[in-house]
């Protein structure tokens, strides 16, 4: 993966006011706090569209599919051109967990062939600390054209996760806890899948919420095996901060495999084994 991941807040600030500025997407979001709309409307960076997580960048959940499947490509088109998208149009998204939400637009959006997708780089907080302006209420842009194709990036299975973790590297994004079987708050079943490597979201970030230096992360990275190994998947949840991870391990300079369903829908087959504690099996 050689296309930029992220943009600075002076980047982003010099192309909103440019001829051709970004469509920009605020895609508050996060566990246990359903009032994204709420937060968004309150605050948020001028031009700034909403995008709800649940409903327009996930499909309705299942236990086969998880608690946040891939969307239907035609609802994910018809939410992009709603958002102004448009064939060519650059896109910076952003919410206010340092991007472990608005990853998952990221990800969805280069898996449907948007080549042009960053991540603003500390979030909403970045733009905030650099005392930049801020608007209340809605925006309603224009509508956009883009059309969309699948299979930008690559996806797999619940098979093929369990593959990755016996013959490659596969991460689990999620809380160490969560990992280890200590804790699980919404998911079937505690543990991880085995085989699988730690390796917690909230650790690619430093502490203003900005993304890692590329030369730490990969280091990072390289301690669980990325260089050695022959292939390399990442699950969370599920498959909204794996996003973060994919994208992480871009900068890094890996490109990594994500499991949409996730620990969601690995948890609720029952077929399926797992593994507790901090080791991977």
């Amino acid at each position: 993966m050689s296309a930029r991941v992220t943009t600075t807040v002076e980047e982003l600030r010099e192309l909103l006011a440019s001829g051709r500025p970004p469509v920009l997407l605020d895609v508050r979001w996060a566990l246990g706090d359903p009032h994204g709309r709420d937060h968004y409307t309150a605050a948020h960076i001028p031009g700034a569209v909403y995008v709800d997580l649940d409903r327009e960048l996930a499909g309705p959940p299942s236990p086969a599919g998880g608690r946040h499947p891939l969307p239907d490509l035609a609802d994910l088109q018809a939410a992009a051109r709603g958002w102004g998208l448009s064939d060519g149009r650059p896109v910076v998204v952003y919410d206010d967990l340092g991007n472990t939400a608005a990853a998952r637009a990221w990800w969805l959006l280069r898996w449907a062939g948007v080549p042009e997708v960053t991540m603003l780089d500390g979030a909403l907080g970045a733009w905030r600390s650099a005392g930049l302006p801020l608007d209340s209420g809605t925006e309603t842009p224009e509508p956009g054209d883009v059309v969309l194709q699948p299979g930008g990036l690559p996806v797999t299975d619940a098979d093929g996760a369990a593959q990755l973790a016996a013959t490659g590297l596969l991460l689990d994004a999620r809380a160490g806890e969560r990992y280890r079987g200590e804790q699980e708050p919404v998911d079937p079943r505690s543990g991880h899948i085995p085989g699988a490597v730690s390796a917690p979201t909230g650790e690619n970030l430093a502490g203003d919420g900005t993304f890692l230096p590329p030369e730490v992360l990969r280091k990072r990275f390289e301690d669980r095996g990325a260089g050695a190994a022959t292939g390399i998947g990442v699950y969370c949840g599920s498959g909204v901060t794996a996003a973060h991870q994919i994208a992480v391990l871009a900068i890094a300079g890996f490109d990594a495999v994500l499991f949409p369903g996730s620990w969601s829908a690995w948890s609720a087959d029952p077929a399926r084994p797992a593994a507790t504690g901090p080791l991977p099996s």
